[in-house]
């Protein structure tokens, strides 16, 4: 296994990331601990030391099933959670402000049974709070030990610069990371986030490296009677337009010529891209974190690279929204 700095932190970290979002109870495909333990296991067993999760994942179940899992390898492990979203009925029980997410380490901290947690992020930016207002609860958490580092998720590349630059001006510590969408048929956070986060020496560990399962070639159409198309609707919202399967296409073709899968070929190109950290892989069955990690150690000629990255077509943005923050409940 290879490793990174995990930004300016001093932290090395996996160049994966275990996603703990499918383990839980919330969808059908979703993971119980007896059949994440082996999947958690292997990934400690081959030097992946970054896990994922976030507290409305199976309403604080993933949290509870990471920090079972990891509860012995605490010393040996880099533990990344979130908040802002609605965990329960109540007014204010949503938000970055510092009265939810003060209630919401605790809980978090609880769950995963740890005294703090390594990189506390922001799942999604607050919009009902002045910017130095957010930085100023996320530092309160830093300082009173509940939480090392600070990390911040999709986001315009100008929210992102003015925060990390109120951070500056009033001496707070800056976001460490960005989680930010990204794979082969979602690129849009080249234009500005990424190069943003390359010039702040920040972590970058996309989510969805895989656009939710459509880039492992399992989707053949616009239909499928697979669980996780069923159930997800931000499968169908966000994928499955026509450029996506011809990209796909494409990775397909340079997937047979070097005789490894899809998904392994899909992985491989967010890997080889200027400034990843460490992708965040979401895995429900063993096979796919052998591939995964097997991957990971491969040397592709970069010529395939470049053949998936010439057949992409520029898009909307998606995964963040200025109007409407609260749209992107629970989905990644």
């Amino acid at each position: 296994m290879k490793y990174s700095n995990l930004g300016s932190t001093g932290i090395k970290v996996s160049n994966l990331c275990l996603g703990m979002m499918s383990f839980g109870n919330s969808q059908k495909w979703h993971l119980e601990i007896e059949d994440a333990k082996p999947i958690v296991d292997y990934a400690l067993d081959n030097g992946i030391n970054f896990f994922d999760t976030a507290n409305v994942y199976s309403n604080g179940r993933s949290e509870e099933i990471t920090g079972e899992l990891l509860q012995d390898h605490r010393d040996d492990v880099v533990i990344a959670t979130k908040v802002r979203f609605e965990m329960n009925n109540g007014i204010n029980d949503k938000g970055l402000s510092r009265y939810h997410i003060k209630r919401e380490i605790k809980n978090s901290l609880d769950r995963l049974k740890m005294d703090f947690i390594d990189l506390y992020q922001i799942h999604r930016l607050d919009y009902s709070l002045d910017m130095e207002i957010l930085m100023r609860n996320m530092n309160h958490l830093i300082d009173e030990g509940s939480a090392l580092h600070i990390g911040a998720s999709s986001m315009f590349g100008w929210e992102l610069v003015k925060a990390q630059s109120i951070a500056e001006k009033y001496g707070l510590e800056k976001f460490s990371t960005m989680q930010n969408h990204y794979n082969a048929i979602y690129r849009e956070e080249e234009r500005e986030v990424i190069p943003a986060c390359m010039d702040m020496k920040m972590g970058i560990i996309p989510w969805s490296p895989l656009a939710r399962g459509f880039l492992s070639g399992k989707y053949s159409g616009k239909k499928s009677t697979e669980s996780r198309f069923k159930s997800d609707p931000y499968l169908k919202k966000r994928y499955f337009h026509e450029n996506d399967f011809e990209v796909l296409d494409i990775i397909k073709e340079c997937a047979k010529e070097n005789d490894i899968s899809v998904a392994q070929m899909s992985l491989k190109w967010v890997l080889s891209q200027k400034g990843i950290t460490s992708p965040i892989i979401g895995i429900t069955k063993l096979n796919q974190l052998k591939e995964a990690i097997e991957v990971s150690e491969m040397n592709i000629d970069k010529d395939y690279i470049n053949r998936i990255s010439a057949a992409y077509s520029v898009r909307p943005i998606i995964g963040h929204s200025y109007n409407q923050p609260d749209q992107m409940i629970n989905e990644a």
